[in-house]
């Protein structure tokens, strides 16, 4: 990564530096003083090295943390810049960082607390790009202390930039040679803060209030700007990354086919990589616990222990079916575990009714057709299925793959078989029974428009893409209604697979994140609110007034899960609650955290539409006044229209037929 005209120069860092600390200097050879002359003389480069070698020499603590962090500064600027690592910089890194960790006292004494820090995070920035670099630092003994701070020898804070430093001199093939001789512990450490970080930084810091935090830690975090909000908003964001940090460490060992075993042996340990993820500020870097899992499916131990667990498969199909940036690794993932002899009995077992939602997939992410890449894996064994040579015991997983072969192959040629008025009629057929549909679900009879539904879906020919699009999302809104979250989450994925990546079709996202909702599953429901909020808002683009208006229910369902998915929701709910000063009890979750922060500005940014009205029809307990108007929506009402399904569960066939009319005056439900 080349850097030198995004940020500033080594002159610059280095005056920045002085300035924010109103350094005075009276040396000749000051290494601040030396690098912000400009030109490459013999004499400058013997200055700076030899600087470098009485830095950690130093008894002037403040002068020593200013010119860390000038170096701080310059080696996230200019991280391939070649002068400091050869001129020493490892060497003094290694030195400092080996005081640190011997003498506590020491390290307590003035502002030598914040050394540790900035040693560590200079060694991971230059060893971040080239090897050579990396090579240098291996030479100068960083590895040693490293480990240390890994450990835990000092704090959390230390942690995170030595997993770091460590996880960037592993990726380099010249280097891990030196770094596998510490293979067992580094892996083990690194599962140990993947497992634990998130509640260390919580009890250490989040939970604190701010006169009762670490100092140090709040200056490096805010670096003097900002208050509690700001430190909040940080905290959460190296939570991610030191989270993130370590399964990057951990998937270097993994690529390199070291300690395998030992990462999968602990079954609990995979389950939870299923949950991590980078937050919506990270999704373009390593920071998603489907990427390791990704990786120890190119392995066959890895493949074996994860086949083994249902809970783990279950949670990559989920994956694959949302709108998560992750959404490819997961299907590449799923098709490595079916692929492999070995294991794909036993995931296809899990996976085929999942995967069938996916056949029809289109481009994802520049991968083109990936449907019929997922239906020839799949349909490979179908012949030893039709002829009862394999069976598999699971409901459903037999018939999907009959669903797939029938989808994909006989529906194929009959469609090619078809004469033009044999397509027209079925046309018009498909369009009858997809009003009827729509007639049946106005008067409440929701079972029967599935039927009409299911009907018109196998009549229509394959290349009416649009009509198909529609009737998987209105059957989809029938199976919400029902409360058969899974089946509406099936109908809407292959209704998305259908319409493509670039244009969604906007109601089936919505309706998904409905259904993920119901499944408790946040974090999907959450990827897919935001890409319908987003896909929205696209359509509004000409009109002024709409631009960036979300509606109220939108706005309602993104609230519940950032407040679901908050990196620190679950630590919260698992520690006792306070006391307030009255006796009575206070939730963790009423502290002023970064989560919800972040949640209450978004939503303050995007004004909401129609919000008042919904409000008072609410109020009124009428949400559907006149069937005919055109202008209302039924996204805003699945819940009440719900609560009032569950209160008629009791009551007969007949009685609900003849109330029919009175019940869909009382609701506001509409198809498309």
């Amino acid at each position: 990564m080349n850097s030198h005209n995004s940020h500033p120069s080594k002159k610059t860092a280095a005056n920045n530096s002085a300035i924010y600390f109103n350094m005075t200097c009276n040396s000749s050879s000051c290494l601040l003083c030396t690098i912000t002359e400009t030109g490459t003389s013999a004499r400058r480069k013997l200055i700076i090295a030899q600087c470098f070698k009485d830095l950690p020499l130093l008894t002037d603590d403040k002068n020593l943390v200013i010119t860390l962090r000038c170096l701080w500064n310059i080696a996230l600027a200019q991280p391939d810049d070649s002068e400091f690592p050869f001129l020493g910089v490892f060497n003094c890194m290694t030195r400092l960082l080996n005081r640190c960790i011997r003498d506590q006292k020491w390290l307590s004494s003035g502002k030598n607390m914040y050394i540790p820090y900035y040693a560590a995070h200079i060694i991971g920035s230059y060893t971040m790009n080239k090897s050579r670099f990396s090579v240098l630092a291996v030479n100068s003994g960083v590895i040693s202390p490293l480990i240390e701070l890994l450990r835990g020898k000092i704090t959390w804070v230390e942690q995170r930039v030595g997993v770091r430093a460590l996880g960037h001199i592993a990726r380099h093939r010249r280097t891990f040679e030196d770094i596998k001789v510490y293979e067992m512990e580094i892996t083990k450490l690194a599962m140990d803060i993947v497992s634990k970080c998130i509640q260390t930084i919580y009890s250490e810091f989040v939970v604190k209030k701010s006169e009762n935090r670490v100092e140090y830690h709040r200056h490096l975090m805010i670096k003097g700007l900002g208050g509690l909000e700001m430190e909040n908003r940080k905290a959460e964001s190296w939570a991610f990354q030191m989270q993130s940090w370590s399964l990057y460490l951990l998937n270097c060992f993994v690529r390199n086919k070291r300690n395998i075993n030992l990462i999968c042996k602990l079954e609990e340990f995979l389950k939870k990589l299923c949950g991590i993820w980078g937050g919506l500020h990270n999704q373009n870097s390593f920071v998603s616990g489907i990427g390791l899992i990704k990786s120890l499916c190119h392995s066959e131990i890895g493949r074996r222990n994860i086949a083994q667990s249902e809970g783990i498969v279950e949670s990559i199909c989920n994956l694959s079916r949302s709108s998560d940036e992750w959404q490819l690794w997961a299907i590449e993932s799923l098709l490595l575990l079916v692929k492999d002899p070995n294991t794909r009995s036993a995931v296809t077992n899990i996976a085929a009714p999942l995967l069938a939602d996916l056949v029809e997939l289109r481009t994802i992410k520049g991968r083109r057709k990936m449907g019929d890449v997922i239906t020839q894996v799949i349909l490979q064994d179908y012949g030893k299925i039709k002829y009862g040579q394999l069976a598999f015991n699971r409901k459903g997983s037999q018939k999907a793959i009959e669903e797939i072969w029938d989808l994909k192959v006989e529906k194929r040629k009959r469609d090619k078989l078809m004469s033009k008025e044999e397509v027209t009629e079925r046309e018009l057929l498909v369009a009858i029974l997809k009003r009827e549909g729509n007639r049946k679900f106005w008067s409440a009879e929701i079972e029967a428009a599935v039927n009409k539904y299911t009907k018109a879906l196998d009549l229509c020919p394959l290349k009416l893409r649009k009509e198909r699009i529609v009737l998987y999302s209105n059957r989809a809104q029938c199976h919400l209604i029902l409360e058969e979250a899974e089946l509406a989450i099936s109908d809407t994925t292959r209704a998305l697979c259908l319409s493509g990546e670039m244009r969604p079709h906007i109601k089936s996202l919505w309706r998904r994140s409905q259904a993920y909702d119901m499944k408790g599953l946040a974090r999907l429901s959450l990827m897919d609110c935001l890409r319908f909020i987003n896909e929205r808002s696209k359509l509004n683009n000409g009109k002024r007034s709409s631009r960036r208006k979300i509606p109220y229910y939108a706005m309602s369902m993104l609230n519940k899960q950032m407040t679901a998915t908050w990196i620190f929701a679950g630590v919260a709910k698992s520690m006792a609650d306070d006391i307030n000063e009255n006796g009575s009890h206070k939730s963790r979750d009423q502290h002023v955290l970064a989560g919800g922060k972040m949640k209450g500005k978004i939503l303050k940014s995007m004004p909401t539409h129609g919000s008042d009205k919904e409000q008072r029809l609410l109020k009124k307990g009428r949400l559907w006044r006149r069937l005919n108007s055109t202008s209302r929506r039924s996204k805003g009402v699945i819940e009440p229209l719900l609560k009032r399904l569950k209160k008629r569960k009791s009551v007969d066939v007949q009685k609900k037929k003849s109330n029919s009319l009175l019940f869909a005056n009382e609701t506001k439900v509409r198809a498309i």
